[in-house]
């Protein structure tokens, strides 16, 4: 079978994707020779040149950006949104700068998630791997959104501003995040997302690098995978202990009052028992010097008085009683009346 071989090297000059193959310059240079187009090619190169200096002259700004215009390199002006005018192309040049936009950077999370797992880079990992200020380690992810506030500054006066957001973003948030305990950078991430912008934006000032910090976001803290179970030990151990101390002042809030309030009562009972001892002594005291008042005035009568009260008193408390006359000198017949009985003389 004989070859076709004009065939053949045409099959070799198409594409992989089988399609018809793209013309060679020479054949577009030999398309254009035979074109005639009346008036010469002086009016094609005018209608070319004009094209391309009212392309280059007027420009559209949108809505949620403006113009940044440099001439030969300088910065001029900066134009708003709408229909603008330009020096040609070579002279000046224009930038387009979206003002209005939010932009985010993310640390440490999955871009298009929340979740603070599967880095891509090791950079990444590193970025929200922080020591805090008890010497624990943590994974911190955060999320920084911004604006440009300032195209000139933005442009112009920092070389990579994406670079220096990231670096001064992850070095207010190490700041921020080493000045607190494990437990407070994990429970307290809104307290330490508004610091941080704080922190950052003070130094994005200072760098004059025309951003505004919008806000700082704090992800879902928590500490790296190998000590998450020594972690929750310590943490289990850290509430027995709190549990502990809660109901040791539960016994001491029920046990002090009560000992307080006993105690009050018999401070109370012995200052009561004081005060009666007092008056019954100062009543006696009372009573025995009026009695001696009284004794000093008539001693006789004040001595039969008081002699005649205390056997009153003692008498009862006596039993039988027998009441003989001093003369009697015999007792004989009397000594059968009360056996087993005292004889009163």
């Amino acid at each position: 079978m004989a070859w076709d071989w004009d065939k053949l090297k045409q099959q070799q000059r198409r594409p992989s994707g089988g399609g018809p193959a793209p013309p060679q310059m020479d054949e577009v240079l030999n398309r254009l020779k035979k074109i005639k187009l009346p008036g010469g090619g002086l009016l094609i190169i005018i209608a070319v040149i004009a094209i391309l200096l009212g392309s280059s002259t007027f420009f559209t700004i949108g809505v949620d950006e403006v113009g940044v215009v440099q001439r030969f390199g300088r910065y001029v002006r900066t134009t708003q949104p709408g229909l603008n005018f330009k020096l040609p192309i070579g002279i000046e040049k224009v930038t387009k700068v979206k003002v209005r936009r939010v932009y985010k950077e993310e640390f440490g999370v999955r871009p298009g998630t929340a979740r603070p797992v599967a880095y891509r880079t090791e950079s990444e990992q590193s970025a929200s791997l922080m020591l805090t200020g008890d010497l624990n380690v943590a994974v911190v992810p955060w999320i920084v959104q911004y604006r440009i506030n300032d195209p000139y500054k933005f442009l112009f006066k920092v070389r990579n501003v994406r670079k220096l957001l990231r670096d001064m973003s992850e070095a207010a948030v190490r700041l921020v995040v080493g000045d607190r305990s494990i437990n407070e950078v994990i429970s307290k991430r809104e307290a330490i997302a508004v610091e941080s912008r704080k922190v950052l934006q003070e130094e994005m000032d200072y760098a004059d690098s025309g951003i505004h910090i919008i806000t700082i976001e704090m992800k879902k803290t928590n500490v790296p995978g190998p000590v998450q179970p020594s972690f929750n030990e310590v943490n289990q151990a850290i509430q027995e202990k709190e549990q502990m101390i809660y109901n040791a002042k539960k016994d001491y809030n029920q046990a002090i009052p009560a000992a307080k309030g006993k105690a009050d009562r018999t401070i109370k009972m012995a200052e009561g028992y004081a005060i009666s001892k007092v008056n019954r002594a100062e009543g006696d005291a009372a009573r025995f010097t009026a009695l001696y008042a009284e004794y000093a005035k008539a001693k006789d009568v004040t001595k039969r008085r008081l002699y005649l009260e205390m056997i009153r008193n003692v008498l009862p408390q006596l039993g039988p009683k027998y009441i003989v006359d001093a003369n009697t000198k015999n007792f004989l017949p009397l000594l059968n009346l009360g056996k087993g009985s005292s004889i009163a003389k």
